[in-house]
């Protein structure tokens, strides 16, 4: 092969840019080089760091910086707004390119099958982070009348809603949230957060980090019930065999045993709590029924029969996240993944020639973002030895003019890497006109203008 190897990536989230970054680093960069296009559903890149990641986490979003050395590269090219399968699929792909890695995340709620999770007032954690995080594809208002509110779930994630829902709106002005947000948030009632969990403090999922920002805030007040702090064999092999489990217990050791201080919001974090019910009246939440829990001795629990009735309005489950569906390709519903050998697609019994996944929809949602780089480079690695191996069926049509003829032909009105340097620009001098470093903009069609997304010859030029 005298051209460059061409690989399609669809999304362009850490995944998908931490596998064109690992191809990059290869050997078949060098000779006879890479040709990569990354495809994203979003007119912006970046995915969960843009919309995943709470606003007041400036540090994770410090990752951008990194990712946007990758996409700086010239042997990468981003088309934004084009979504799979409905402005390219899969035969589309693999006539344009040598394989195609498909790293797509995971945005919905994994369901929590418990009474009462259909009703008014109970909501999914992705929803309502979407929400905060300025994504156009989901309402611009969000009901925040509730003053006293479940959070379930003991994660990163669980952390992030609890900390936006117990913070007041202008603590989070200074960071990038949009407007529609900023004023939800200064409507929000809510008074009390209570996080629970059924397990113990030694099996919480938190990030010892992310667990002590909370107690930052001049308006949280972090209050643990000292008969939470409990330990058996399994929770103490946890703490001696995980430094991180270990320094989350003894943060939430130091919280139990301080005096109760006087900020105004109160944020309960509730330990051997096992959600078994959510109560409603006239279809709205009232309350949120749990059983207690207990150690059996291994770090799992299990239930003792008594139960407690807590007064909440509102409930937000953050039980994990969950991927869609990939048209064309296998899914595992139980795991909400693609099926796969070392990122190598498995229809069947057979590996789906020249497709491979990385990301959440290879390995389901856990791990930070730094944990997708091993992800990447182990997909990146079978797909060169497929290469080597001579299992890459050759593209009818490699040239890379061809896709933006194919887009084009399409009507899709896609945007450039070029086209998120304007955006790019554009957020940040809408927030240096507040004192602000930025503000996001939410609009499809607004972050299409400042991109200067394509605009096909059939479309009127103001469309």
């Amino acid at each position: 092969m005298t051209r460059p190897v061409r690989v399609a990536i669809v999304g362009a989230g850490p995944a998908g840019i931490y596998a064109a970054d690992a191809l990059l680093k290869s050997e078949v960069c060098q000779d006879p080089g890479v040709s990569i296009d990354l495809f994203e559903r979003m007119p912006a890149p970046f995915g969960l760091i843009r919309y995943g990641v709470a606003p007041d986490h400036p540090r994770i979003k410090g990752i951008v910086k990194a990712l946007h050395q990758v996409l700086d590269k010239p042997q990468i090219r981003l088309f934004g707004n084009v979504s799979y399968p409905h402005d390219i699929g899969l035969d589309d792909l693999r006539s344009f390119y040598d394989a195609v890695i498909f790293s797509t995340g995971a945005e919905a709620d994994r369901a929590l099958d418990i009474p009462g999770i259909e009703l008014d007032g109970s909501y999914g954690a992705a929803e309502f982070v979407s929400w905060y995080d300025g994504h156009p594809e989901v309402p611009r208002t969000w009901p925040l009348t509730a003053e006293k509110v479940a959070v379930l779930g003991v994660g990163n994630v669980a952390l992030d809603v609890a900390r936006v829902l117990a913070k007041t709106a202008d603590e989070l002005l200074p960071t990038e949230i949009p407007d529609n947000v900023y004023q939800g948030l200064k409507a929000n009632k809510a008074l009390e957060v209570h996080v629970f969990g059924r397990r113990g403090p030694a099996q919480a999922k938190f990030s010892p980090m992310e667990l002590r920002e909370l107690d930052h805030s001049p308006n949280i007040e972090v209050i643990v019930n000292p008969e939470d702090i409990e330990y058996d064999e399994g929770s103490i092999a946890t703490r001696r065999e995980n430094k991180q489990a270990n320094m989350v217990a003894q943060t939430l050791e130091n919280w139990a045993i301080r005096d109760i201080g006087d900020r105004p919001h109160k944020l309960f974090l509730h330990f051997f709590e096992s959600p078994v019910e959510i109560l409603g009246e006239d279809g709205k939440v009232v309350a949120l029924r749990t059983e207690r829990t207990e150690l059996d001795g291994t770090g799992n629990v299990r239930g003792t029969g008594r139960f407690t009735d807590w007064d909440m309005q509102s409930v937000y489950r953050a039980v994990g996240y969950y991927s869609e569906e990939l048209p064309k390709l296998p899914f595992d519903v139980a795991s909400g993944t693609v099926p796969h050998e070392a990122g190598r697609v498995i229809a069947g019994d057979e590996h789906m020639a020249s497709v491979y996944v990385t990301g959440w929809i290879k390995r389901g949602p856990i791990g930070l973002i730094g944990h997708t780089k091993g992800d990447a480079n182990e997909t990146v690695a079978c797909l060169l030895e497929d290469r080597a191996a001579g299992r890459l069926p050759e593209p009818s049509t490699p040239a890379p003019e061809a896709v933006e003829a194919f887009l084009e032909s399409r009507n899709v009105r896609y945007t450039t890497w070029e086209g998120w340097h304007k955006l790019d620009a554009h957020e940040q001098a809408l927030g240096a006109a507040q004192g602000r470093e930025r503000i996001k903009v939410v609009e499809r069609e607004g972050m299409l203008e400042a991109s200067g997304a394509f605009v096909p010859a059939e479309r009127p030029a103001e469309a």
